[in-house]
């Protein structure tokens, strides 16, 4: 019942539209299929599995390949993805095409401002996409970046009026539900855009990036020992940073959580994994090409690649 009075469910059914839905064997199964139906829900990974077939269920690129295959060979205008608890997020197209958390959000700001016409704070994590700021200043929107992980958006939400808040990871939550990441919610509320503007989701993300300028994200988790990273960190706090990636020079660098790099076409960020002998590097950059460089470059200083 929250989820129709949320979501037009009754536009998405007369539309259509058909979606494939990854559970990852998690709590989401079943859950798109009695929303729309059966004839416009393709189910995929729906069954009991408490290994989770060993694959941890993460609703990222890599691990959505038969969500890709299927939407690609089908009919389907989109698929969705949700990890074991479903409150996270991953969607492709209708050609298969992964499609970022950072995107996700950026059009979540757009069409809850300009179609559903509701306002409210942007609150983002320290890793995702600078477009959210480029679109708060463009609508008037106050955009705040807070450290990673969820907690620190959900005591935003409670004490302020939100539009979007959400993570690189793909935990959202928007206005006209709770105060929490459903990626349920936020699945259908991308379809309902969808239908809504009569275009496909490729076609949405194009449209976003003509708009507001191409914003490209890459990621690399590096493994190494607890001691190598400490020695790393230190070198990046003595030393105030990098001074150029990638042959940018480095404008400022902010330590919310870590140590970003901004540059004038993008940023890179290093920050530690709290729970694992990993260095976490994300880039954002005008071309996908130009981010991984940004990754590689910043890796090869710290001597990461050796």
């Amino acid at each position: 019942n929250a989820l129709h009075n949320a979501l037009d469910i009754d536009a998405i059914v007369d539309s259509g539209l058909t979606v494939a839905h990854d559970a990852m064997y998690g709590a989401g199964q079943g859950l798109v299929t009695d929303l729309l139906g059966a004839d416009q829900a393709i189910p995929l990974r729906h069954e009991r599995n408490p290994s989770f077939h060993g694959v941890a269920p993460e609703p990222i690129a890599d691990r959505l390949g038969e969500l890709s295959d299927t939407v690609a060979n089908s009919d389907c205008a989109a698929g969705l993805a949700n990890d074991g608890d479903a409150d996270r997020i991953g969607m492709v197209d209708e050609n298969g095409d992964f499609v970022s958390s950072h995107r996700i959000l950026a059009l979540l700001v757009k069409y809850l401002y300009e179609e559903r016409g509701l306002s409210g704070d942007v609150v983002k994590t320290f890793s995702t996409t600078h477009l959210l700021d480029k679109m708060g200043e463009q609508y008037g929107l106050t955009v705040e970046t807070t450290p990673i992980g969820f907690k620190h958006i959900a005591k935003k939400m409670s004490g302020s009026t939100v539009l979007v808040g959400g993570e690189e990871s793909g935990g959202i939550a928007a206005a006209g539900h709770i105060p929490e990441r459903d990626g349920i919610y936020i699945g259908l509320l991308i379809v309902e855009m969808m239908v809504k503007r009569g275009k496909t989701l490729s076609a949405l993300v194009d449209e976003l990036l003509e708009e507001f300028g191409p914003h490209y994200n890459y990621r690399d988790d590096i493994h190494i020992r607890e001691d190598q990273k400490a020695d790393v960190l230190d070198r990046l706090d003595t030393q105030g940073g990098l001074d150029t990636v990638n042959g940018h020079p480095v404008q400022r660098v902010e330590t919310l959580d870590g140590f970003k790099h901004v540059t004038d076409t993008g940023w890179l960020l290093i920050r530690p994994s709290g729970t694992e002998p990993v260095l976490r590097v994300y880039a954002e950059a005008e071309s996908l090409k130009a981010a991984e460089a940004l990754v590689k470059d910043a890796s090869r200083q710290l001597g990461l690649n050796d």
